[in-house]
C-alpha cells in the first residue's frame, strides 16, 4: 500500500512541476503592437518590477471622428536593462515605437504585472509630428 502512495504522489508531483513549468515558461501569443509610450516605472513591494503603459490609437475606426484612445499595459523582464533605457527615453521624446512582445500563460509577482513582456523595441525616426495627411481613401 506505501509503495502505491508513493508512485501516486511522486506522479503528482511529476504533473504538477510540468504544468508549472508549463505556465511559467510557455508562450501564448508573439506579436507587435505600435503607438507611443505614455509611462514606464519600477513598481512593486517585494519584487521590483518594470511595468510600461503604450498609447494605441485607433485610427479609421470611425469616420470623421476623432482618434480611440486604447492602452496596452506591458512589463519588461529585469535582465532588460537595454529595453528599459530606451523606453524611458521615448517615453520622455514622444517618438512612435513598435513593441515586439510575447503573451505567457500565467502572471507570477516575481516576473511582471501583466502577461505580455516587451521583447524588442523600434523607434520610429524622427519627431513624433502628427500630421493630417490624405489617405487613398478620402474624398
Amino acid at each position: 500500500m506505501k509503495k502505491v502512495l508513493r508512485i501516486i504522489l511522486a506522479v503528482i508531483i511529476v504533473v504538477g512541476l510540468g504544468i508549472l513549468s508549463f505556465l511559467y515558461f510557455g508562450i501564448y501569443d508573439e506579436g507587435v503592437r505600435a503607438g507611443t509610450v505614455l509611462r514606464i516605472s519600477k513598481k512593486g513591494v517585494i519584487w521590483k518590477t518594470y511595468e510600461g503603459q503604450l498609447d494605441l490609437e485607433s485610427f479609421g475606426a470611425l469616420k470623421r471622428v476623432s482618434p480611440l484612445a486604447e492602452t496596452f499595459d506591458f512589463s519588461v523582464e529585469r535582465d532588460r536593462d537595454s529595453i528599459v533605457k530606451q523606453l524611458e527615453a521615448v517615453a520622455l521624446s514622444g517618438n512612435r515605437v513598435s513593441l515586439r512582445y510575447i503573451k505567457r500563460y500565467a502572471v507570477f509577482p516575481w516576473r511582471g504585472k501583466t502577461k505580455y513582456f516587451v521583447r524588442g523595441i523600434e523607434i520610429a525616426p524622427g519627431p513624433n509630428i502628427q500630421h493630417e495627411q490624405p489617405g487613398p481613401f478620402r474624398h
